[in-house]
């Protein structure tokens, strides 16, 4: 995603400095102008230097877009021995909750370096379709309607389309909790679980991080938007979504740290299933998706039981509220 945004805001006419934390990439970059890693194929434009100095670039820089995994995010940003300049917009596209802390990428920023306006890019965006220009819907999220703005020229294309919301810890609640339920959704193509399945985890697990979501403060309907439904659509299904591929693999009957080391890149639903279930426990949220996932990943349950003590939970009415059970059945019926 970084190199993809480098892109984008490049093309938009902004001159754009990328910076890497391995040197031998970044002389790879500088020669080819491919992120052969990541985006092979896709040539990126003249307006980008390629930089290992992190602490010029967030001096220097008028705007950052920041997009360190969330697990490794504090330890960068406090490597790196430098601050921006007061003022300067930073934008986050991490999808995670940090374990230690429960923080999400924007309230992490902000922890670090108190008094940055920050603001976040979420949704379905899988890096390559954009990439080569084929069409894609995306949220801007922040407090700050001038940031808002901002992220709107850097990142509108005639493929690309930008919708705004103020409501940043929901859209960055959706981003990281639907790679918990992709994890889940991997599994069960993993198992051959079926079509049928595979639509009712989505529908539930969409329920139980709005849940989340409400109990955190968020609007339910930025769950039922591009960070919420349609990044989860499009994480679920893609063939190239780490977490759902990841999934796959536990479901085929790797462990964890087998799928993780056969893993391209890092699996941001790992750790952010363990940091939704303590958020779980801290607000007494019902989370049974999550739950059964965390068991699976880390307690060594099989997917095939998981599945089966879902499917023997007590029957409910359908929605968001933990507190209603099934109703008794109809006289007449």
């Amino acid at each position: 995603m970084g190199t993809l945004c480098a892109q984008i805001a490049a093309n938009n006419g902004f001159t754009v400095r990328l910076w890497g934390r391995n040197p031998q990439r970044i002389a790879e970059l500088t020669k080819t102008r491919e992120n052969k890693a990541y985006l092979p194929g896709v040539q990126l434009p003249q307006g980008i230097e390629f930089t290992g100095d992190l602490p010029a670039v967030i001096r220097e820089a008028d705007v950052l877009v920041c997009a360190v995994p969330t697990q490794h995010l504090r330890s960068v940003l406090r490597s790196a021995t430098a601050a921006p300049q007061p003022g300067t917009p930073i934008i986050s596209v991490a999808k995670g909750i940090e374990n230690s802390t429960l923080l999400c990428p924007s309230e992490l920023i902000a922890a670090i370096w108190p008094g940055a306006r920050v603001g976040c890019i979420s949704g379905p965006a899988i890096a390559r379709e954009i990439a080569v220009a084929l069409p894609a819907t995306i949220v801007a999220a922040s407090v700050h309607e001038a940031l808002l703005a901002l992220m709107l020229r850097l990142f509108t294309t005639p493929y690309l389309r930008v919708y705004s919301n103020a409501d940043i810890r929901g859209v960055e609640l959706a981003g990281a909790t639907k790679n918990v339920i992709a994890i889940a959704a991997g599994i069960l193509d993993g198992i051959e679980a079926g079509t049928n399945a595979k639509a009712s985890l989505m529908t539930r697990g969409l329920v139980e991080i709005t849940r989340l979501g409400a109990a955190l403060g968020a609007a339910n309907e930025t769950f039922s938007g591009l960070a919420g439904m349609g990044d989860l659509v499009t994480t679920c299904f893609a063939p190239e979504g780490r977490n759902r591929r990841f999934g796959q693999l536990i479901g085929s009957g790797l462990s964890t740290e087998e799928a993780l080391a056969r893993s391209r890149g890092i699996v941001e639903g790992v750790p952010t299933t363990e940091s939704v279930i303590d958020l779980a426990r801290q607000y007494t949220i019902e989370m049974p998706i999550s739950q059964c996932l965390f068991q699976v990943l880390f307690e060594r349950k099989s997917p095939r039981a998981a599945i089966a003590d879902l499917m023997r939970r007590q029957p409910r009415y359908e929605g968001i509220s933990d507190t209603h059970s099934a109703p008794p059945p109809a006289t007449n019926a």
